[in-house]
């Protein structure tokens, strides 16, 4: 059950190579303790929703960030922005899991949390998630929705994007929980399927589950792929997987 209100503020926090980041943060009313959830955001950047997203997780009882992880390209507007991260070749790897490592210990330095950390992530922060759990040093649980390229071309990989996410399933450490469209193109079902079957010959802890009828970035209720009905179930199993393995 939401809870009452929250407090929410953007501050400064150390990620990669001690660089500094803006990240948006949000607390839920209350003594606590609560358990603690990173928000990667879409590509098309640390937008408005991003900060909803988060600004949810705190209502639930999480103390909650969204690092602006487009932070080092600069101001201008998210197409821009989105347009000059693809250009580069994509987010960096090591970059991202460097900001979310900052993140988490951020939300580790907070009195009133509970001792446990999870991430989720949308879109290309759902491939992120993915590579969280196997790379973050102090997470407990990861949740990827709709990550595409997890599944990734060898004519794909890059020096930013040196390793396919797929091929380090087996170094990942946590839960994954894992929430797609049937109709989506990115990642396609056949390579959640595949994905799926990766997890399970590793003998990983994992819930993966796809909606009929919805495609790409359907929790997003101001885009036209919005789905309420997939919405609501998808919350409920993000909750009750969360409420499982950080509570």
């Amino acid at each position: 059950m939401a809870l009452e209100g929250l407090t929410a503020e953007t501050i400064k926090i150390r990620g990669y190579n001690n660089d500094e980041i803006d990240a948006y943060v949000a607390r839920p009313l209350g003594a606590g303790p609560f358990p603690g959830m990173f928000v990667i955001h879409h590509m098309p950047g640390w937008d408005e929703w991003s900060r909803e997203v988060v600004n949810k997780f705190a209502l639930y009882g999480y103390l909650a960030i969204s690092p602006n992880l487009h932070h080092r390209m600069g101001a201008g507007s998210l197409d821009d922005v989105m347009a000059a991260v693809r250009a580069s070749g994509g987010m960096d790897d090591a970059q991202f899991v460097g900001d979310l490592d900052g993140g988490v210990d951020y939300l580790r330095s907070l009195p009133n949390l509970n001792g446990k950390v999870g991430c989720i992530g949308f879109c290309s922060g759902g491939r992120q998630a993915y590579i969280a759990a196997a790379k973050a040093k102090n997470i407990d649980a990861a949740v990827d929705c709709w990550g595409g390229n997890v599944i990734m071309a060898p004519e794909s990989l890059n020096e930013k994007q040196p390793v396919a996410p797929i091929d380090m399933t087996s170094e990942i450490k946590v839960p994954l929980l894992g929430i797609f469209g049937n109709e989506d193109q990115a990642p396609p079902p056949e390579q959640v399927d595949a994905t799926e079957e990766a997890l399970k010959a590793a003998g990983k802890s994992y819930e993966f589950y796809r909606y009929d009828g919805a495609g790409h970035g359907f929790f997003a209720a101001h885009r036209p792929s919005y789905r309420v009905e997939q919405t609501m179930d998808g919350w409920e199993k993000v909750f009750a997987f969360l409420g499982k393995h950080l509570s």
